[in-house]
């Protein structure tokens, strides 16, 4: 165990030179705002502009004719599928965008 930190001290004991030490620093710091650059278009809303429709599904089991499971799926062109995963049509409602649909 202690070569190993040993050998890992050597290792950050080595001497960089100015210009790669500026160099690890500028692909940091770029890299840095790249990222940030790229959360920031990540968050932006859904472009789509049409009707947006959070459609319901009632699943039922055997038995009695009970309702098992809801499922929801998101739709964008504002009409829901009479069945869909094995499971009929509740209903439907809109939303300004898929993440509503819960």
């Amino acid at each position: 165990m202690n070569d190993k930190f040993d050998e890992l001290a050597k290792n950050m004991a080595q001497s960089v030179t100015r210009r790669g030490a500026l160099k690890k620093f500028g692909v940091g710091l770029a890299g840095i705002i790249f990222a940030s650059l790229g959360l920031a278009n990540g968050a932006k809303a859904d472009p789509y502009s049409g009707p947006i429709t959070c459609c319901v599904y009632a699943c039922f089991g055997s038995g009695f004719g009970a309702v098992t499971k809801w499922v929801t799926h998101c739709v964008k062109d504002g009409s829901c599928p009479q069945r869909r995963s094995g499971c009929g049509l509740f209903g439907g409602y809109a939303v300004s965008d898929c993440s509503q649909c819960k």
